[in-house]
Parts: structure tokens; C-alpha cells; sequence
């Protein structure tokens, strides 16, 4: 049975990331790439600042990988992926917008 399920589980990995491998999947992998580092920038800041904080970088990340993956769920007809990315870039964006109005306020997020 575990060998039958490994087998099972190669040929799944090998169809999707070998046999269909084309320019929209190449991109697709870059822009998650670049959605999840935004999680490493937040990460260094916060281990830098010594406390929980969100750096600009994160909402700049977030803004960008959001932005290419709504691209590719576009291209891919995911309407699951087209809705999550259009409500939360909406949210990022207004993120950014609060920031730059509150940041001769003293904001919260560091500008590194």
C-alpha cells in the first residue's frame, strides 16, 4: 500500500511540475515566491526590533505577490484565487494608504 500511494504521489508530482510545466505555472511559482517572503521581511524585523513588527517591505511584498498571483488565477480561470487576491489586495493597499497618512503621526511600521 505505501508503495502503491509513492507511486501514486510521483506520478502526481512528476504530471504537474514536469509534464505540464509551462511559462503560467513557472509564474505562478514566482509569485508565491514573492507573496510568501513577505513573511521572512516581517520575520527579520521583527527579530531586529526585538518585538512583533510590521515593516513597509511586508505591505510592498504582500501588494506585489497578490498582484502576480491575481494574474495567474486569472490566466487559470481559479475564481477561488481571483476573489482572495482582489479583497485582500484592496486591504493592502488601504494598509499602505493609513501608513503614509499617519506617518508624521509616528506609525507603527518601521521604515526599514
Amino acid at each position: 500500500m505505501l508503495i502503491q500511494f509513492g507511486q501514486a504521489f510521483s506520478n502526481y508530482v512528476y504530471e504537474i511540475f514536469v509534464a505540464k510545466f509551462d511559462f503560467w505555472l513557472a509564474f505562478g511559482l514566482i509569485a508565491q515566491l514573492a507573496f510568501a517572503a513577505r513573511f521572512l521581511v516581517q520575520w527579520i524585523a521583527s527579530e531586529r526590533a526585538g518585538k512583533s513588527v510590521v515593516p513597509l517591505a511586508f505591505w510592498f511584498f504582500s501588494i506585489g505577490g497578490g498582484l502576480l498571483t491575481l494574474i495567474y488565477g486569472l490566466v487559470k480561470r481559479e475564481p477561488v484565487i481571483i476573489i482572495g487576491q482582489l479583497a485582500s489586495n484592496i486591504i493592502y493597499v488601504r494598509n499602505l494608504m493609513l501608513i503614509f497618512k499617519n506617518h508624521a503621526k509616528g506609525s507603527e511600521t518601521l521604515d526599514r
